[in-house]
């Protein structure tokens, strides 16, 4: 990533973590508010010799779902876990791209809505052509707001392992997979499904980015207060199948030799503190050769993705 991109990433997600500070100031303890405020306080990268390709090593997180700067970091995680278990996974399967809605819903019905959609996800997976064509599957929840109906709209983005010959026996033609849909969720007015092959880079950023977007749960208290509830305690992705099985080799560590090396050869220590609305560069030394060595030619743990 680019010096410019990642500067400018990161001072916007610190400046909406100063919004969220406000709106979370009243759900969280006095000691668990003090980590939010400090979050990203300080950044430490290594830079190259032209200090145009910076790596985030160090920052102090509050480790917090809400908090757009943990929120962002940790999409990049995920995306990168998603991507090598796709690598992992790609020769005994295809993958599809299936988004499931419905109408849009108060804030009232928000928490009863996402309780429906996982127990109708659930009576899906058990429906004959699911079992015959699906092994597998990464599910996100993901909710919007519609600023000019007042409404919430949780659907499901869903990442699909299929077997590898899906498309030539036991394909599931699109009219299909909303009837399954509509017999699960027990509604008939919903209208359409998106299933689509997967697009590798567009289907891992829509799985790995937030459960809710920053722009949409910091529009006012209101909403944020709405959003918290719904979300708070709630597993956002799940993992079933092959995905679930790859989701531990990748935290064994087992699927590293998928990664790539960052060939990125990193001379510089930068360290940035924030203060009066911006990041301002506090320390730059040059690596030792110890350091160089050390931290030099590792693999690639996160992957860069379009918000």
């Amino acid at each position: 990533m680019k010096g410019a991109h990642l500067y400018m990433d990161y001072k916007t997600k610190k400046i909406k973590n100063q919004v969220f500070q406000k709106y979370v100031q009243k759900k969280v303890s006095s000691k668990n508010l003090e980590r939010i405020q400090n979050c990203g306080s300080f950044l430490l990268f290594h830079a190259d010799e032209r200090k145009e390709k910076k790596k985030l090593v160090h920052a102090n997180n509050c480790e917090n779902r809400f908090c757009p700067m943990c929120a962002y970091k940790k999409s990049r995680k995920d995306a990168m876990k998603i991507s090598v278990m796709l690598k992992y996974l790609e020769n005994n399967c295809q993958f599809l791209f299936l988004t499931l809605t419905s109408p849009n819903v108060t804030s009232d019905n928000l928490s009863e809505e996402i309780k429906e959609y996982n127990e109708a996800f659930k009576r899906m997976t058990k429906l004959k052509p699911f079992l015959g064509a699906v092994v597998g599957y990464v599910r996100k929840l993901e909710i919007t707001f519609n600023n000019q109906t007042n409404t919430y709209h949780p659907h499901f983005h869903v990442l699909l392992a299929v077997k590898k010959n899906y498309f030539s026996n036991n394909y599931i033609k699109r009219d299909t997979w909303l009837e399954m849909w509509q017999k699960a969720k027990r509604d008939y007015s919903i209208t359409q499904v998106d299933v689509r092959k997967l697009e590798l880079e567009k289907g891992v950023a829509e799985i790995a980015k937030y459960s809710s977007k920053d722009s949409d749960y910091l529009i006012s208290q209101e909403v944020f207060d709405v959003m918290y509830k719904a979300l708070k305690g709630r597993q956002i992705i799940t993992y079933n199948g092959v995905f679930k099985e790859s989701a531990k080799l990748y935290k064994k560590g087992d699927l590293d030799y998928l990664k790539d090396i960052d060939l990125t050869e990193y001379v510089y220590r930068i360290l940035y503190q924030w203060g009066q609305g911006d990041y301002v560069q506090r320390e730059i030394r040059e690596l030792t050769d110890e350091e160089k060595e050390r931290f030099n030619k590792q693999l690639i743990d996160e992957i860069d993705i379009e918000e």
